[in-house]
């Protein structure tokens, strides 16, 4: 895995929400209203209610929205001939999803952890079907945008982290990289409210953060 300096790491953090519109209107709060939706229902201990009548479409159109906000419905992506109907065996394996997985980050990713993300990937990835898109890199979207537990393994992460796969390796070198890095990384950064815009009191994970700086170390 590449290593980066503390500077660079805070280089790329200070970048990343420069954008030429209003932060609430960019591509770049679609992770935090998608993130938002999601951990609402498991702050409040209702996350099977994610697969019920009453809310799975609005959770299908939220992931779908922030999807293909990332890249995940664009040219030949099988995704872009779906409809939201697609989803909904993915928001059943987000509602059964254990609690501890919801609230797993890089600094407490151990070899029994690494193996359980590793399994939820696989789920996911099976819950969306044999399509050509259902790669890591939509699968590890998906983890991200609800849980934020992993980063994203698209393109650019993988460009920048020099990691090709979530595996067993890659879940070590990245706590070992935030290890190394925990500093840099300590400054919090919240997610923004749909109907304000203001801030909210939740921070975004450190997978997200690291997700961040790779995307723009692999943008070079």
């Amino acid at each position: 895995m590449r290593d980066l300096t503390d500077d660079r790491i805070r280089e790329h953090l200070g970048a990343y929400f420069q954008v030429p519109v209003p932060a609430e209107q960019d591509r770049v709060s679609s992770f935090d209203y998608c993130f938002n939706h999601f951990q609402a229902f498991r702050e409040r201990g209702e996350a099977a209610r994610l697969a019920s009548p009453e809310v799975l479409e609005l959770g299908c159109l939220h992931l779908g929205f922030y999807l293909a906000s990332w890249g995940m419905m664009r040219g030949s992506s099988e995704l872009l001939q779906r409809s939201l109907r697609h989803l909904v065996p993915v928001l059943e394996v987000i509602a059964a999803t254990p609690d501890d997985l919801w609230t797993l980050d890089v600094p407490n990713y151990t070899p029994e952890a690494g193996a359980r993300l590793l399994a939820l990937e696989e789920q996911i990835r099976r819950a969306l079907g044999g399509t050509r898109e259902a790669t890591q890199t939509l699968s590890t979207k998906v983890m991200l945008g609800v849980f934020g537990n992993v980063p994203a393994f698209d393109t650019n992460f993988c460009a920048g982290s020099g990691l090709r796969v979530l595996s067993a390796r890659a879940v070590s070198d990245l706590r070992d990289f935030h290890t190394r890095h925990a500093g840099a990384l300590a400054q919090p950064v919240y997610t923004r409210d749909f109907l304000t815009g203001a801030f909210t009191g939740r921070r975004y994970p450190q997978a997200k953060l690291l997700d961040m700086v790779f995307f723009l170390e692999g943008l070079g």
